[in-house]
């Protein structure tokens, strides 16, 4: 793997994992009442999107930071149904 790929990694990574904080949070406290349920419906659709132009363009790191985002805002959209505050 290149630098470039290795960055992309990377960055993906640390901007993925600042989900879960917030994943960790609403999970516990079983209230979703602060999250807004518009900018995740918004968000997943966006993130939907950025795995499909990574698949186009054949972008490992780009598909790969997408689709492990994608995994914890879509909990945080189903927590946000759920747990109808």
């Amino acid at each position: 793997m290149d630098f470039i790929k290795i960055t992309g990694l990377v960055a993906g990574t640390i901007t993925t994992i600042s989900f879960l904080p917030q994943v960790i949070k609403t999970w516990k406290s079983k209230s979703a009442k602060d999250l807004s349920l518009g900018m995740f419906l918004i968000y997943c659709t966006g993130i939907a999107l950025w795995i499909g132009y990574g698949v186009i363009i054949n972008d490992l790191p780009l598909i790969v930071a997408n689709v492990l985002t994608l995994l914890l805002s879509s909990t945080l959209l189903f927590f946000k149904l759920r747990f109808k505050d």
